[in-house]
């Protein structure tokens, strides 16, 4: 099946996240705040030259997730949070929305970019998903880098599962506010839902998202999130919308919120703004779901809906300022 839609040549926009959380003014600090503001603008740069000089929306996605995992800053790929065993286990998903296609992997530990590993998978397989062993097998075969785990190591992130280990049973996402946060991030890393992830369209208007995660700090070993779940954490649909979701992963799993927001544009005919704001705002909080996500319909309109205090965000419409956020 192909869902190209012929579109006007002018819309060609991209969107990128970097996790959700409780933001805590009091331990922002300029620095800190122009840090995520530049690496936002970055990444968002190289995905906006991508779809000017007329490229595909899934390599733009597909860029811009694996600069978002190679940034320190968010966890996914560098600076990825750890399990309760002190390990990393890595999630990433891409999809195209002209056919449907799409690739993911879970609980990957030497894949230093995710997102091309995912990409690898739904290019050479005959499988949307690989985990473990054998997807590290598999796409180092199709060029994708291994790493040493350490690679993913980072102080920060280190510090962050040493204070919920000590807490017994404390799960932490990866933003919220507490007191020990303030020398790490505008955004508490001890509870901040941290995925990132990018959607667009491009100048065919052809739409892509992607989605990456460290997962959550201290989490259960073999524990799988959203991230890589088509139609939960990542969707994309010519006919409708391209969805990356960051937040409780298990809310956005049992609601297969991407997907319900292409569902309530194609079977409701909501606008983009109706379908991302009743799931985030409304049918998430019911199942204890905070977070938010980014969506790109077909006619490329941006949305960028969170139910928590922020959420690392912006988007760039081709021959437009990049526009980028973390409050309210």
């Amino acid at each position: 099946m192909n869902n190209t839609v012929t579109k006007p040549a002018n819309i060609a926009a991209i969107a990128i996240h970097g996790g959700a959380g409780t933001i805590l003014r009091s331990a922002m600090n300029t620095a800190q705040e122009q840090a995520y503001h530049d690496a936002l603008n970055e990444i968002l740069g190289a995905g906006q030259k991508i779809l000017a000089d007329g490229g595909s929306a899934l390599d733009a996605v597909a860029c811009a997730v694996s600069m978002l995992e190679d940034c320190p800053l968010f966890n996914a790929g560098k600076g990825a949070v750890y399990t309760h065993a002190g390990t990393h286990e890595l999630d990433a998903a891409i999809m195209d929305g002209a056919t449907l296609d799409a690739g993911a992997v879970a609980m990957v530990e030497h894949v230093r970019n995710p997102i091309l590993a995912a990409r690898a998978v739904m290019e050479n397989s005959e499988h949307i998903m690989l985990v473990g062993a054998g997807a590290e097998a598999f796409v180092a075969q199709h060029g994708v880098e291994l790493v040493e785990p350490e690679y993913f190591h980072t102080e920060a992130r280190h510090a962050q599962w040493l204070r919920a280990r000590d807490k017994e049973g404390m799960l932490l996402l990866d933003h919220d506010a507490t007191s020990q946060a303030a020398e790490i991030a505008p955004i508490d890393p001890d509870d901040k839902f941290g995925t990132v992830g990018a959607v667009a369209i491009d100048m065919h208007g052809n739409l892509a998202a992607a989605t990456s995660t460290g997962g959550i700090t201290n989490k259960r070993v073999g524990r799988v999130g959203d991230s890589p779940l088509i139609g939960a954490g990542c969707y994309a649909n010519n006919r409708t919308v391209a969805v990356s979701a960051t937040g409780t992963g298990e809310a956005f799993m049992r609601t297969v919120a991407a997907y319900d927001i292409s569902a309530r544009m194609e079977y409701a005919g909501q606008s983009l703004k109706e379908a991302a704001e009743q799931v985030v705002m409304d049918l998430l909080p019911r199942y204890k779901g905070r977070g938010g996500l980014i969506a790109i319909d077909a006619q490329g309109n941006v949305v960028l809906p969170f139910n928590t205090e922020g959420m690392y965000r912006g988007f760039a419409k081709v021959g437009e300022t990049a526009v980028t956020a973390i409050y309210k």
